[in-house]
């Protein structure tokens, strides 16, 4: 009887570590091609490190880069579309499919535009869904000129926000715009980076730096670059996005190509090394729509673990940032001759420059993903 009795508690024991296991697969999904996109990086390695199956799946484009060795699986989907609504089509298809062939117990969709498969998923398999909103989609500038395709993308954020209980986004202000639309939990997760690990890096005299993954219109590029014009420094543009084919015809109209330098789209490593390397950072996003004025770069926080001073746009996220950690000036305007003024007085302020540069290291330490992630752990274990 005894035998009997260990054989069906071994059986049960067995049985539990079985489910247990199954629980522990994620599928995490984004439409990007995975090189630069930090945020979703650290979400994904989190993850692996609590013992999570991870399985990351974006797409692939012909100028993608070759991804870094990472510790959890990604696939990036290989598509005949690469921009348009063919593109967009294709690619909640293909998500959907990979969803409902791929066993997981959770589903983490970021951004709107792979909310949609996830959510069907998570209704037909009874799985958990969470969503993670990088920006307020709707209301981004490619969208704004675009009623037809803007009111498609709102009846997808109406739909599905109408039908879950929480979601996660990068900041108060887009957290407040959603509860009070949709009347959700919106827990706040900032872009901050995974901790200051940077060697010591030497920085050059007078380099400026404008970092990425999306340098698109509005965003400041190209009254920084004729600004450059009355600037005694340089300036490396890194990343990719719809602006850069402008920005470029620019520096040669403007014959600015011995001041500015377009390192395009670098791995995470050498993005930080790069940068590390520059003594200011710009941000420079305009307030010409919902989702600029409430946004919170990526690339503001990285400017701070590079222990860079930053120069940036009067959006209330970001000057909330800078006025409490005293990292930087803020331009009452974007303009080339505003931030050319700001650019030559600070550099001609050696004083002010490093006392600035010091407060973006202090505050480095304390921004940093092992603070932010607790709070991605909390909603994992509710």
């Amino acid at each position: 009887l005894y035998s009997d009795c260990h054989l069906i508690e071994l059986y049960s024991n067995l049985h539990f570590l079985i489910l247990v296991s199954n629980m522990k697969r994620v599928l995490i999904s984004v439409i990007n091609d995975l090189v630069t996109d930090q945020r979703v990086h650290r979400t994904s390695s989190l993850l692996h490190e609590e013992g999570y199956e991870v399985l990351l799946i974006g797409r692939k484009l012909k100028n993608s880069l070759e991804l870094e060795k990472r510790p959890y699986e990604c696939k990036r989907m290989k598509l005949l579309f690469e921009k348009g609504p063919l593109f967009y089509a294709e690619y909640n298809l293909r998500l959907f499919l990979l969803l409902l062939t791929n066993k997981s117990n959770l589903l983490f969709s970021n951004d709107l535009d792979t909310l949609l498969p996830n959510f069907i998923i998570s209704k037909l398999r009874g799985k958990r869904l969470i969503y993670d909103s990088h920006e307020y989609f709707t209301e981004v500038p490619e969208l704004i000129d675009r009623p037809k395709v803007q009111r498609v993308w709102k009846w997808i954020e109406s739909f599905v926000l109408s039908r879950i209980d929480s979601m996660i986004t990068v900041n108060e202000s887009i957290a407040n715009l959603f509860r009070e639309k949709y009347q959700l939990k919106v827990e706040v997760i900032r872009n901050v980076p995974m901790g200051n690990s940077r060697s010591e890096i030497v920085k050059e005299d007078r380099l400026l730096v404008l970092q990425g993954a999306g340098i698109n219109i509005d965003r400041g590029g190209e009254e920084l670059v004729s600004a450059m014009e009355w600037i005694d420094g340089k300036l490396w543009v890194i990343g990719d996005g719809d602006a850069l084919p402008k920005l470029k015809d620019m520096v040669r109209s403007k014959s600015l190509e011995d001041k500015i330098s377009f390192k395009g789209k670098v791995p995470l490593s050498e993005l930080r090394y790069l940068t590390a390397k520059a003594q200011i950072g710009f941000s420079l996003d305009k307030d010409s729509n919902v989702n600029y004025r409430y946004s919170l770069p990526n690339k503001l926080f990285d400017y701070l673990q590079a222990s860079c001073a930053v120069i940036c746009s009067d959006l209330v996220e970001v000057n909330r940032v800078v006025s409490e950690f005293k990292v930087g000036l803020m331009l009452e305007e974007v303009t080339p001759e505003i931030i050319a003024t700001k650019v030559n007085d600070l550099l001609e302020n050696d004083k002010l420059l490093k006392e600035l540069q010091l407060n973006a290291l202090l505050a480095s330490k304390e921004l940093t993903w092992d603070k932010e992630q607790v709070k991605l752990l909390n909603l994992l274990k509710n």
